[in-house]
């Protein structure tokens, strides 16, 4: 299991992704604005793990209060939700984390309850949640395993492992539950520019599983795909509407095109938090513009002319009509999404 963020006596300790794979080297946060900054920077990333994420940096913010009280804290904590809430729009799992956590704090401000009830509290919820993350990208992965090939070649796009996750991952959770089974899989990561997490860092954790990986530029998938190369396609998500439309890393829209001209199957692979129903569709999805920097500069170099315009989203929306499937830890889900997304929730009740 990769450590991509862990729980321990001092504070959160996180893996800085923007090392990899040169360097692996980690980052200690013990107050919560810490863990925002590491949000942001994208040292931590992937929906699931920000989720987590901001659970810890939630617990961490009642590990070092100096109130005595759940009533005397219960600023301090609305000013730490608000906080870690503005890091990064796009991804719903944050906010689901976040209002976990309030619904939590809630109940023991209901109850008068000491610092140390709080503390203890709120640290078990998000250890709970980095235990569940790890279960539910299990259980991916499994049900996942079915729908890939054999053998043959499955393309990803950006980083949907272990990395974006507590452990294990979404599509690469996937990917890994199918060479569990015995599958013969080869892997195609797109580099995913500007921020390059497949170069970086789908290569480099699939290697370290022995995982045969080859990536490739953007640009290329189109190709491969004309020329019977690509078997599937499995990504990520940061948040599905009510409708199956699926907000993923820049560039996931264009793959799900490429492979519906190809018939190629197009999979997501998500846990039931990546759902949001109160979005009915992905237009309603607020889209991360991020700083033109990513895009103008690599390795501190500069690539671009001066005064040029940017544009750098860091996500696009997939419309349902291009998901072949959604894998969840609940099942996997068909086609027409408003409804199986429905009876999904309703069964969980």
């Amino acid at each position: 299991m990769i450590p991509t963020l862990e729980w321990t006596n001092e504070g959160v300790r996180f893996l800085d992704q923007t090392k990899l794979p040169l360097e692996e080297t980690y980052l200690l946060a013990t107050t919560p604005q810490q863990v925002a900054t590491i949000i942001t920077t994208m040292v931590v990333r992937g929906a699931p793990a920000i989720g987590v994420s901001a659970a810890m940096g939630l617990a961490l913010a009642a590990k070092s209060a100096t109130e005595n009280s759940a009533a005397d804290f219960a600023p301090s904590f609305a000013a730490s939700c608000a906080l870690l809430a503005a890091t990064r729009p796009t991804a719903v799992n944050l906010f689901w984390a976040i209002d976990r956590m309030q619904r939590v704090f809630a109940e023991l401000l209901a109850s008068g309850s000491s610092m140390a009830a709080v503390r203890a509290r709120l640290e078990a919820e998000a250890c709970a949640m980095y235990d569940e993350d790890i279960a539910a990208c299990r259980a991916m992965g499994a049900f996942g395993a079915d729908l890939m090939p054999d053998e043959g070649t499955v393309l990803t796009h950006c980083n949907a492992g272990a990395l974006a996750t507590c452990g294990y991952g979404t599509a690469l959770g996937v990917i890994r539950g199918a060479v569990e089974r015995g599958k013969r899989i080869h892997v195609f990561a797109d580099e995913t520019r500007p921020f390059l997490q497949g170069a970086r860092l789908t290569a480099w954790e699939l290697m370290a599983d022995g995982i045969p990986t080859t990536v490739l530029c953007d640009n290329m998938a189109g190709t491969l795909m004309r020329q019977g190369k690509i078997q599937a396609v499995v990504v990520g998500a940061d948040r599905i509407a009510a409708n199956g439309d699926v907000a993923n890393k820049i560039g996931t829209y264009t793959v799900a095109v490429l492979a519906r001209e190809h018939g190629i199957p197009f999979y997501v692979a998500a846990p039931w938090s990546t759902i949001d129903p109160a979005t009915a569709t992905g237009d309603a999805i607020p889209i991360e513009e991020r700083a033109a920097v990513e895009v103008t500069h690599h390795g501190g170099k500069q690539l671009t002319p001066h005064g040029v315009g940017i544009r750098n989203p860091a996500f696009d929306v997939t419309p349902a009509r291009y998901v072949t499937a959604i894998i969840t830890e609940r099942g996997v889900l068909q086609a027409p999404y408003l409804s199986s997304i429905a009876a999904g929730a309703l069964a969980a009740q």
